[in-house]
């Protein structure tokens, strides 16, 4: 309990995943030198995160310490990419779409959009897929101007914690995913605009094997349920995108239907676990 009382459950999460990174980066380094510089960046993200937690009693700190773990976030998931280069591109799909095949008689990603090609839906559940990076930071930033410190704290461990365990299956279970593994949908089901929108910023800034478990599920999951606590009229906002994240994701053939159910488990489960150790109140 002294560690906690110390560190915040994000705190130690970040610390142990970046401990992780560094020695599995150190280990692949020799084999694909780009591991050189993930392991160095990470090893520093263990002494930010210290640093942060002796950041004082002041205004600044304060804020930084709330935030930091989630300005991370888009650097730990482009790690990931590095990680799995060389020797180490592989994946595991073929145990996946086994996995697919016994729970469904089918495999839904690639099937459920071929049996049932809808535009309006193309657009509806591509828009939700997308919306993703808002789910993630409309409430950051709504209770950050609201000054809702406990609020942003919850939503910061929530969320990271989560990101934190989904990224570690990443790196030891390297799923490519359905979008990888199927012919790519055609016609007009990725016409619409928000289609286009997914497919560009696919292009620009996905990690290979990060599909199980849909970390697009597990964030959503647990962002809106912080969301939700922190605010009922936020998480009533929220509630239809972070419900229909799932179904988009294996509609728009993104991730397996079994990464989106894994992703709904680990997105309850983390964050309570997480609030447990940190002795929150979750009654709210």
């Amino acid at each position: 309990m002294a560690l906690t009382a110390r560190y915040r459950a994000v705190e130690l999460a970040l610390m142990a995943y970046a401990a992780v990174v560094t020695a599995v980066a150190l280990d692949r380094a020799p084999a694909a030198p780009g591991n050189w510089g993930i392991a160095l960046a990470h090893a520093l993200v263990v002494v930010l995160v210290l640093l942060l937690a002796r950041a004082g009693a002041s205004a600044t700190g304060r804020a930084l310490r709330d935030v930091a773990p989630l300005l991370l976030l888009l650097g730990l998931y482009a790690a990931l990419d590095v990680l799995h280069t060389g020797p180490y591109h592989r994946s595991y799909d073929a145990l996946v779409l086994g996995w697919e095949e016994r729970l469904f008689g089918m495999q839904p990603a690639r099937d459920w959009w071929q049996r049932h090609p809808s535009r309006f839906w193309s657009t509806v559940l591509h828009g939700v897929y997308f919306g993703y990076y808002l789910i993630l930071a409309v409430p950051a930033l709504f209770f950050l101007a609201r000054g809702d410190r406990p609020a942003l704290r919850g939503f910061t461990r929530a969320v990271m914690t989560t990101f934190c365990v989904c990224f570690l299956v990443f790196i030891f279970l390297p799923v490519a995913g359905p979008y990888y593994t199927f012919a790519r949908p055609t016609g007009p089901f990725v016409e619409t605009v928000t289609a286009k929108l997914v497919y560009a910023s696919l292009t620009s800034g996905s990690s290979y094997g990060a599909a199980f478990p849909s970390s697009h599920v597990a964030a959503t999951t647990a962002a809106g349920i912080a969301a939700w606590r922190g605010s009922r009229r936020l998480g009533l906002a929220l509630l239809a995108p972070v419900v229909l994240m799932p179904i988009a994701t294996v509609y728009c053939q993104m991730h397996y239907a079994v990464d989106a159910l894994a992703g709904i488990g680990i997105g309850l489960s983390v964050p309570a676990l997480a609030a447990r150790l940190e002795g929150a109140d979750l009654s709210a």
